[in-house]
């Protein structure tokens, strides 16, 4: 690839010049200024492909030359192509421009002048609006200076690869000053050189058909520089398919799909309007933005009838529906890497969302290997960066493994900055990584793990709280009428008086079936219920107010200090264990017999709680179960019973890759203090003196 494409880039931006003498914001200028880049790379590519023609077949039958044209299915425009006349032979005449200029535009084939967004309505789609556009210059009266300056860009030089390139470093820029959304990324060069390293290293060169698809490709960078990298290394047709609902995005990568060879972008939301539901692809590629919610289609996801989506992520967060679209649409030997930032490796406890889509894509094997990038690595965001290595159709001796690649180191520095990218992988650093990952074996910065290592048991129990002395109130067996013996839930109480004591003084409660009630103050019992004797009883703490519940035979209060109930009845004091004593108020309706009433019950129950805990998973059933209870045994002393258990899956690269801070000697440690007593000392006497 030539460097000197790269030389436009200060020329391009130069053309924002008249836009800030003109009053424009810097972060309308994408706006104003994507269209005519988008214009020119049309330009570029016309006169190009015309040159090459001509050289070819001639130009001496201008009908047969402009039907052959025509045919390639490239585009057209008359003024281009039949009269030879470019944007920089218009703005040869400043007087004719505004009418020369408009027949230029209404010169284009129909698609693209859809594209561009020529003479469209007021409620007609637009992609880029070159008509609306000019038509403001126009009014600002820098139309002809405008266009003047983008026609001294000449671009024809260069083939569809370096015009890529530049039209990437352009939109990045666009990307910062207009404040876009940050989970959506511009793919450096030297990730995507990395990621066609890897996809290289599994195809081979065997003249077959090779489909490649990007379901979030913007402009489409990711997509035709993969290709552009594929062909390079491998003589294999190829053919491109891409999809994005970003209205100017859809139209670069569309009108630069047109030129090549065979390539194939929709516009759409992959997630709710799938273009290729029925293909599936050799070689997946995505860098899905993230961090940005999908509430605007929830419903449409959660009415999904493709099957894609096993579960469903955060809504905050939807690069996981995208991950499980791409994989979705894989072919069953399928090659695919896609970016994600760091959340997608271990957001959500076993059960979640994203545990289980992580779970489904371990399940089927199709994790190969995950590198971590360095940090600052692209344009807009300096946070960590996973390429997620995905094989439906993994090697035998690779079965169930996966590889662990820490890259965060591999990198050289920028000499200038470029937004927060700061860093970039070089070619020893990319090759290094792709040895790597080819030869599938651990070393200072790769860890390879049997794909179970990642997998987690979730075991939630039910814990029974005890005293002081491990003792827990025990509750009466009751007979059902099946004649089974079993545990009664709780010990219900019949009190004849409750009284709360707390600094403020002590508060009485003698009535347990209430019918009366001020009418003056309420309308209804039920209102009496809601206003005040549900809200008071609910505020009764029994462990922190000195609450006694006394009964015709006992009183019960609990201890706590030693954690327990105790029960007081002819004077003697036991120690019933712990438990919970359970206040609760109930509204009763009125009915044929019997006027409404409110009830105060009071009933001991068992103190239990929900917990969990994370134990390392087996995937042999039996070891897994032996496990479960060995870790059980050991780390839980009070008697629990299980709930259920949930298996998640996460991947934690500081973990896996934490290297402990190497502690200093205990003699340097006093020697260091013996010096710095020293220092002490003599700083007094010099103070002394």
């Amino acid at each position: 690839m030539s460097i000197n494409i790269l030389k436009y880039e200060s020329d391009v931006w130069r053309t924002a010049d008249l836009l800030i003498g003109a009053g424009i914001k810097q972060s309308d200028f994408p706006k104003y200024m994507m269209p005519y880049f988008a214009l020119l790379m049309v330009e570029s590519r016309l006169i190009r492909e015309a040159n090459r023609l001509a050289e070819e077949i001639g130009k001496e039958s201008i009908e047969d030359f402009v039907e052959e044209f025509q045919l390639a299915g490239l585009g057209y425009n008359d003024y281009i192509i039949r009269k030879g006349k470019s944007l920089k032979d218009i703005c040869k005449n400043d007087k004719a421009f505004d009418s020369d200029f408009h027949l230029y535009l209404k010169s284009f084939d129909p698609e693209t002048k859809y594209l561009l967004g020529v003479d469209k309505g007021t409620e007609d789609e637009k992609f880029l609006d070159i008509s609306g556009i000019s038509g403001q210059l126009k009014k600002k009266r820098i139309l002809f200076e405008t266009v003047q300056a983008w026609s001294e860009i000449d671009l024809t030089p260069f083939n569809n690869s370096e015009i890529t390139t530049l039209e990437e470093h352009i939109k990045r820029k666009w990307a910062d000053i207009s404040a876009e959304t940050a989970g959506e990324q511009y793919t450096p060069d030297d990730i995507i050189s990395l990621i066609s390293d890897l996809i290289a290293s599994k195809i081979e060169d065997n003249g077959k058909f090779l489909t490649i698809y990007d379901p979030t490709c913007g402009g489409g960078n990711l997509l035709f520089g993969v290709e552009d990298k594929i062909k390079e290394k491998f003589k294999r047709p190829t053919k491109t398919f891409g999809e994005d609902w970003s209205d100017s995005l859809y139209a670069l990568a569309k009108i630069e799909s047109r030129f090549r060879a065979d390539s194939e972008i929709k516009y759409g939301n992959t997630l709710t309007n799938i273009s290729f539901i029925e293909k599936r692809f050799d070689i997946v590629v995505a860098n899905p933005p993230y961090g940005v919610d999908w509430k605007g289609y929830q419903k449409d996801i959660q009415n999904d009838t493709t099957e894609r989506f096993v579960a469903l992520p955060s809504i905050s967060d939807g690069q996981f529906l995208f991950t499980q679209h791409i994989l979705y649409q894989l072919a069953n030997d399928g090659f695919s890497v896609v970016v994600h930032n760091g959340s997608t490796l271990f957001s959500g406890d076993a059960g979640s969302g994203e545990s289980t889509i992580r779970k489904h894509f371990f399940d089927n094997d199709w994790v190969e290997g995950i590198v971590q990038m360095p940090t600052d690595e692209f344009f807009n965001t300096g946070i960590y960066t996973y390429l997620w290595i995905f094989n439906k159709n993994k090697p035998v001796e690779r079965k169930d493994k996966v590889i662990l690649i820490n890259a965060s180191e591999l990198y050289e520095g920028l000499k200038k900055s470029k937004g927060k990218k700061r860093k970039q992988m070089n070619l020893d650093n990319r090759t290094e990584i792709v040895k790597a990952f080819t030869d599938f074996k651990e070393n200072e910065f790769c860890k390879v793990f049997d794909k179970w290592h990642f997998y987690y048991n979730r075991q939630s129990i039910l814990l029974t709280n005890v005293d002081i002395n491990g003792k827990f109130i025990e509750m009466p067996v009751k007979e059902t009428k099946e004649g089974e013996k079993v545990e009664a839930k709780s010990i219900k109480l019949d009190p004849v008086k409750i009284t709360i004591t707390d600094e403020t003084g002590t508060v009485t409660f003698t009535d347990f079936e209430i019918t009366e009630f001020d009418k003056t103050k309420y309308p209804s019992l039920d209102a009496k219920f809601n206003e005040e004797i549900k809200p008071n009883i609910a505020a009764i703490d029994y462990k922190e107010q000195n609450a006694k519940l006394f009964t015709k035979k006992a009183i019960y209060w609990y201890d706590e200090d030693k954690e327990t109930i105790i029960e007081e009845a002819n004077g003697k004091k036991t120690e019933l264990g712990c438990g919970k004593i359970i206040i609760k108020a109930t509204f009763k309706k009125a009915t044929k017999t019997k006027e409404a009433c409110v009830t105060i019950s009071v009933e001991i129950t068992k103190d239990m709680e929900k917990d969990y805990e994370i134990i390392p998973y087996s995937p042999i059933e039996n070891e897994n179960q032996q496990t479960i209870v060995n870790f059980m045994t050991k780390y839980v002393t009070k008697p629990f019973k299980y709930v259920d258990n949930v298996v998640g899956v996460e991947i934690n690269f500081n973990k896996v890759f934490y290297i402990p801070e190497k502690l200093r000697e205990v003699y340097t440690i006093d020697a260091d203090l013996e010096a710095l007593e020293n220092d002490l000392t003599n700083l007094e006497k010099e103070l002394a003196l």
